[in-house]
């Protein structure tokens, strides 16, 4: 009878058996998908502190930019953005540092000197809530373009459109603004630094998240040794106050935190929702410039702009 009774029981553990390691998985299962929705949240908030960072930079920046010479405001904060990024390559772990992760790192650094000059140079020129936004918009189409033509990645038709639409919006910005002396130029100033903002991100992208913030530190200091041309030949222009040249160096410092908050959250949130969140920047100088400075936009300007933020949102969720 005893052994009746465990040839029944042998079914029916076997038929337990399999429930309980399915039960076990799917508690496996929701562990991982509510820490990859933590995880994501992480990188969003990330992101989202990249882009108010960048805003702050871009504010400090170029109220510096009228206070002194562009090129040594642009030369300091490469500067103090190399200071601190060797500050937090030392306490930041990297599992392996290859060289084309420095490689990459100091192409996207070629980037940000060039940006920085010129978004300088523009924003000392011409009105605030000009200049950013036109560098933003265009720099996010070439990156998107230079994802196609080099990387063969193949944009939805959001992308298009906001591509389509970068256009007339940069129209709209630089020729409908309220007529100051310097805003076309500034506009030029941030179409061209827009070459310059995609290389950044692009280069960046490409270095493996095990390496750290290395990639950074070689771009900070790329970004020194391209620009000790101007600085030399505009070094008359650093006899100014301690406190301005401190406060110079920390604008870069800003952009280069800024830099590694964008770093962290493309490690962990899709590619695509980090740019789009980091790319909201233009809009905390833009705002400061409308209510603080006093800057005047007139209604195609204001219609610039809107487009230019439905762009930065299209081209990054497509």
């Amino acid at each position: 009878m005893s052994g009746d009774a465990g040839r029944l029981a042998q079914p029916l553990r076997q038929f337990h058996a399999p429930g309980i390691g399915e039960a076990a998985g799917i508690r496996r299962l929701r562990h991982q998908t509510a820490l990859a929705g933590h995880l994501k949240a992480m990188g969003a908030l990330l992101a989202l502190a990249s882009a108010v960072c960048y805003g702050l930079v871009d504010v400090a920046g170029g109220l510096l930019s009228r206070r002194f010479h562009f090129a040594a405001v642009t030369f300091l904060g490469q500067v103090g953005g190399l200071l601190l990024a060797l500050m937090a390559a030392a306490l930041v772990p990297a599992e392996a540092v290859r060289t084309a992760d420095l490689l990459w790192g100091a192409l996207s650094g070629t980037g940000s000197g060039l940006a920085m000059h010129f978004l300088n140079r523009g924003l000392s020129r011409g009105a605030m809530s000009i200049v950013v936004p036109v560098s933003a918009v265009t720099g996010v189409a070439l990156s998107v373009l230079c994802g196609v033509a080099v990387l063969g990645d193949r944009p939805s038709s959001l992308a298009w459109v906001g591509i389509c639409l970068t256009i007339p919006a940069l129209w709209l910005v630089a020729n409908g603004s309220n007529g100051e002396a310097g805003d076309g130029r500034a506009a030029l100033d941030g179409v061209i630094a827009s070459a310059g903002v995609a290389v950044q991100y692009v280069g960046l992208a490409q270095a493996a998240a095990a390496s750290g913030v290395w990639p950074v530190v070689t771009g900070r200091l790329t970004a020194v040794l391209i620009l000790v041309p101007a600085a030399r030949r505009f070094a008359f222009h650093f006899r100014q106050p301690a406190r301005l040249l401190a406060a110079a160096a920390a604008t870069g410092a800003g952009a280069a935190f800024s830099l590694m908050l964008y770093l962290w959250a493309a490690h962990e949130e899709l590619l695509a929702i980090a740019v789009v969140l980091a790319s909201l920047y233009p809009a905390i100088p833009t705002l400061l410039g409308i209510t603080l400075l006093g800057e005047k936009v007139t209604r195609a300007s204001a219609t610039g702009l809107i487009g230019a933020g439905a762009a930065i949102v299209l081209l990054s969720l497509g």
